[in-house]
């Protein structure tokens, strides 16, 4: 048995959905313990996407993006990507460093490791929401970081995805701390067996 977007009810959605939410308030809670500092977060857009539709979510193929990919492994495999816009990235940044907001120079290597590590983490945050849920075994990878066009950087795991699946599990998640805004993109692609596994774990399909 395969399954594929048009194979998901209501009800399969609402679940994925689900894991969307609580992963981006594991994730939010994670990030407030890196910056020391209140963290809120809107409530996530989550969708499922076909992976082509990637690039025009991200502001198109010529925006310039921070892309931070992991491998999945475990009971389930797979890819997460978490995406922030350039500015976005350099704001994170920035309130970590405890640096002015609109501070925006570009990257020390220690900014760039620093980023990594938040895209470890967050993406860590939403595997470890679907962990407790499923009962599942999920790991992270080492993660790799890039900046570059969104065309660019999805043009090597678009390599990967299109032999798993061309379907994508998409959140939105904007995290607040007072006045300052930061929305990051997460794309989860289980492979397509895995998209089985993970529903048959949460009781949606027999």
């Amino acid at each position: 048995m395969t399954i594929n977007i048009n194979d998901l009810n209501n009800l399969q959605l609402d679940v994925l959905r689900e894991i969307g939410n609580i992963g981006a308030g594991n994730a939010a809670t994670a990030l407030a313990k890196m910056l020391n500092k209140k963290v809120d977060m809107d409530i996530p857009k989550v969708k499922i996407l076909e992976f082509k539709e990637v690039t025009d979510i991200l502001g198109g193929a010529e925006s310039q993006v921070i892309g931070i990919l992991l491998n999945v492994t475990g009971d389930i495999t797979g890819n997460i990507m978490f995406i922030l816009d350039y500015f976005a990235a350099q704001v994170l940044v920035n309130m970590l460093m405890y640096k002015p907001i609109n501070d925006f120079n570009g990257f020390s290597e220690l900014e760039f490791s620093a980023l990594k590590e938040i895209g470890n983490i967050l993406a860590g945050s939403y595997l470890s929401a679907l962990s407790c849920l499923t009962n599942m075994k999920i790991l992270p990878s080492v993660p790799d970081i890039a900046i570059d066009m969104a065309g660019a950087i999805l043009s090597v795991p678009a390599i990967e995805f299109g032999k798993i699946g061309d379907t994508v599990l998409y959140i939105e998640t904007e995290f607040c701390e007072g006045s300052t805004k930061v929305v990051g993109d997460f794309f989860l692609v289980p492979d397509i067996d895995s998209y089985e596994t993970l529903l048959k774990a949460l009781g949606v399909i027999s």
